[in-house]
């Protein structure tokens, strides 16, 4: 063992322990800064919305308005149009599937808006991280969202509801657990969302409404057995209909579809239809019709109409 003088190893250790914070204040310097400049351009673009409101007609489609802080994909600028056309009541959002917390649906409206959000995962390391996050934020650190490690069910699903303090009217529900993502939508009794997302597998294109059958210790396999998974489009507007949404469009990579309430911003977004959603986003068609091997053939992935 080589022996280091003391001194020498204590001013190692201390340019180290000085070097630490001072890269940590320059990432949270930049964060904060980029965090800025994202709520300014927002508030602007807010304000245009609001503009072009006066007539309807006027508006632009959500393909036109996606935009991705948080979002895996243009979800964040979708969600920033709908909620300021159509208002907040109580600005929570409620996530069942939201990783680490850090890329969800949620996170630019905690971050960006003061919104409030309870977010579900079953990874306790990622939602560790999370917490992280959100208690460095200069944007969440006083009213962090709520993180909650669970493994959510059909069956649990209302209870951890319930035990989160939620109950009746929210403005945002966010369902992405790549696989029972229509079982739980469906289970949902507690909470009433004016907007929900959802994520939905393309590969059965706009007509058939299928989902993989009920399990709830089922996990996504994403090496083994890639698209096995979720529920299609179509499955998702049957079970929207049946609790009172309609279907107001998905972005453009066909990962998420967006649903509103009956009686809610009706004259800024009406009904589309699953073959509308296909034919105006081509990603859509491109990615199903280029997926080998195709799900709908494969003998040992089972799939239920529903």
């Amino acid at each position: 063992m080589i022996a280091f003088p003391p001194v020498r190893i204590n001013k190692v250790f201390r340019r180290s322990r000085v070097d630490t914070k001072s890269e940590r204040l320059t990432e949270r310097a930049a964060q904060n800064q980029a965090s800025a400049a994202s709520q300014g351009v927002q508030r602007l673009l807010a304000l245009e919305y609001r503009r072009l409101a006066r007539d309807p007609s006027a508006l632009p489609s959500l393909r036109d308005v996606e935009m991705r802080c948080f979002s895996q994909n243009g979800e964040d600028g979708i969600l920033l149009y709908v909620f300021t056309l159509v208002g907040v009541t109580n600005t929570v959002a409620v996530e069942i599937g939201a990783g680490s917390g850090t890329e969800c649906n949620g996170a630019n409206l905690i971050v960006n808006h003061g919104w409030y959000g309870v977010l579900f995962d079953g990874d306790k390391a990622a939602l560790a991280q999370g917490r992280s996050f959100y208690a460095a934020s200069r944007d969440t650190w006083l009213n962090p969202p709520r993180l909650v490690a669970a493994w959510v069910t059909a069956e649990n699903v209302d209870a951890l509801l319930r035990d989160a303090d939620l109950a009746g009217e929210i403005d945002l529900l966010s369902v992405d657990l790549d696989g029972m993502d229509y079982w739980v939508w469906k289970a949902i009794q507690r909470v009433e969302a004016r907007v929900v997302v959802v994520e939905f597998n393309a590969v059965w294109g706009p007509e058939r409404s299928v989902s993989v059958p009920y399990r709830p210790d089922f996990r996504f396999d994403a090496r083994r057995q890639p698209y096995y998974c979720g529920a299609s489009l179509a499955a998702f507007v049957r079970l929207g209909r049946a609790k009172g949404y309609r279907l107001i469009g998905v972005e453009r990579h066909g990962v998420n579809a967006f649903f509103m309430k009956a009686g809610v911003g009706e004259a800024f977004f009406p009904e589309v239809t699953p073959r509308q959603c296909f034919d105006a986003h081509p990603n859509l068609r491109s990615w199903r019709e280029s997926l080998l091997p195709d799900p709908r053939t494969r003998p040992d992935w089972v799939w239920v109409e529903v």
